[in-house]
């Protein structure tokens, strides 16, 4: 049978979070994790964070597949935000809580005390869990701007930002969508913004919506400018040419005779998209095309000494073999051909061992660096390793500028036919973080996702800097990647967990890279072909 996956969207709100914050409250984002067995968990989303609440609610949903024949055991942490970094180590824990996914859906809206640990309560912190099945992939797409609203900041003007609720089934408001901040104007644009059609009105264009006009303030007690009811049926109104609504504060309406609005928004642009999904462009003829890079630099060690990285046991296996075998098997079922480039970097070559080769093929085919399935790369690993010197420096950038040359290449075509993977295994001693940031930059406008397993003990500050999930990457010259391209994951935290984590790990963000990059294109899937006649 086949499984029955549904998607599910959980929307959450905390109240009474414990304040960790001297003199302010706490700045919360939610984290939500499956087990993946034992007390292993994966991340697979997390919230916006909020400034200065001890109630927040959060308007980023979190998305997830739900297995009705699968336990999904959950865990939502909440956590106090006060860097850049997104580690959560390094932050303040106000509080979690376990569940079941199935506990959630049957109920549809849970709530729960926070706990700190198992039998140690948050203070008087609860989280309150929404989830919503998912079944429309549309999409809407506004863009908004005020003018003449009302001055609600003593020194200087207001800090307007606008909040969009939807009525739900209990006739209470549910938050969809909370734009950013425009600082210090009173006539503000906010940027473009897309949310999904179901997340946005339960796909009913006539649902009523209500928008709320805010001041924002720093310490967490925004100022209601004023507020206008609406449906998508009115916003859509818009696509020809802006729509006015007036915002209205309700005491200033009751208190004055003379008044008229606190300001009007005006929506610029209203449009309904389809947001298409990663199988919709690989079950349209999408392939994905994989391509290994391996490094053979000095730092890995001498393959004959038990010491190295590249070292094979008795049994013909080490990390780089275990990494490869890991995520290849994964990504081998969506390329048709079979047929990977494989190629090496950082050692010096026969027969003359002079210079070092920073993108040989691991066949020593430059014409045809093919090679047949995973087994055939591990197969080209074994016969050159005893044949290299290992060498230096670890240049990441000639690799991921060949793979970008094909993937441009195909790009020409335009259409959602061509994506490129690279995995990169390296030891992580990077030399040309410079080049490599500028090469990944470029390669955020093409088809191409570049994937890292760092292999054995180092510190792989640079990998992380590279994984862009922090702060955007940036090239030499400032110029920010179009969109997070790159994804590491350390080897050494699943040397005992079970093959497969490991490729879930590393390829849980591919789905997401594919389809954001047609998504900028503007492409839609290729249509499936017809199955042939028997």
């Amino acid at each position: 049978m086949a499984d029955c996956i549904t998607k599910v969207e959980l929307s959450v709100s905390c109240s009474d979070l414990l304040d960790k914050d001297v003199g302010s409250k706490s700045d919360p984002l939610c984290v939500l994790l499956q087990s993946t067995g034992g007390d292993k968990w994966t991340e697979l989303g997390r919230t916006e964070r909020l400034k200065n609440t001890s109630s927040p609610s959060f308007s980023q949903r979190l998305r997830l597949d739900y297995r009705f024949e699968d336990v999904q055991n959950l865990k939502l942490g909440i956590y106090d935000i006060d860097n850049s970094s997104p580690d959560l180590g390094d932050d303040d824990y106000l509080g979690g809580v376990e569940l079941t996914l199935g506990q959630i859906v049957s109920s549809k809206t849970v709530t729960r005390p926070l706990q700190l640990k198992k039998g140690k309560p948050a203070g008087k912190g609860t989280i309150t869990v929404t989830a919503e099945e998912i079944t429309d992939n549309r999409a809407i797409v506004l863009e908004l701007e005020a003018k003449k609203l009302d001055k609600k900041d003593t020194f200087g003007k207001s800090d307007p930002f606008l909040e969009f609720f939807k009525k739900g089934d209990d006739g209470k408001w549910q938050l969809v969508h909370r734009t950013e901040v425009v600082k210090n104007n009173l006539s503000p644009s906010w940027k473009k913004f897309c949310v999904p059609l179901q997340t946005f009105c339960g796909s009913d264009l006539d649902r009523e919506l209500k928008v709320d006009c805010s001041d924002h303030d720093s310490d967490g007690s925004h100022d209601l400018i004023g507020s206008f009811m609406t449906k998508v049926s009115e916003l859509q109104k818009a696509a020809g040419s802006a729509v006015e609504f007036e915002c209205i504060h309700p005491e200033k309406q009751k208190k004055k005779k003379s008044y008229k609005n606190s300001g009007v928004v005006l929506v610029k642009n209203c449009k309904l998209v389809t947001q298409y999904s990663f199988l919709d462009y690989v079950m349209g003829g999408c392939q994905i095309n994989f391509t290994v890079g391996i490094d053979f630099t000095g730092s890995n060690g001498d393959p004959r000494s038990p010491n190295s990285l590249h070292y094979m046991s008795a049994d013909g296996q080490n990390q780089y073999l275990s990494a490869l075998w890991s995520v290849g098997q994964v990504v081998q079922d969506y390329d048709t051909d079979k047929l990977f480039p494989a190629f090496g970097f950082g050692a010096k070559l026969p027969p003359d061992y002079t210079a070092a080769n920073h993108e040989f093929a691991l066949n020593f085919n430059p014409t045809n660096p093919y090679c047949q399935g995973i087994q055939g790369i591990v197969e080209a690993y074994r016969m050159v390793l005893p044949q290299l010197k290992l060498s230096g420096p670890t240049n990441f950038s000639p690799l991921i500028n060949h793979v970008s040359s094909i993937a441009a290449t195909s790009a020409q075509a335009n259409s959602a036919s061509q994506y490129y993977v690279l995995l990169i295994l390296t030891d992580g001693e990077i030399t040309d973080f410079d080049q490599t940031r500028d090469a990944i930059v470029r390669a955020s406008r093409l088809p191409l996702s570049v994937i890292i397993v760092g292999v054995g003990p180092a510190d792989f500050k640079a990998m992380e800097l590279l994984d862009g999930d922090d702060g955007v990457l940036r090239s030499t010259v400032g110029e920010a990647v179009a969109r997070d391209i790159v994804q590491f994951v350390p080897y050494r935290q699943f040397t005992q967990a079970p093959m497969s984590s490991l490729a879930q790990s590393v390829l849980a963000e591919v789905p997401n890279q594919v389809v954001s990059y047609f998504k900028m294109r503007g492409l839609e899937p290729l249509k499936p072909q017809a199955a042939p006649k028997s």
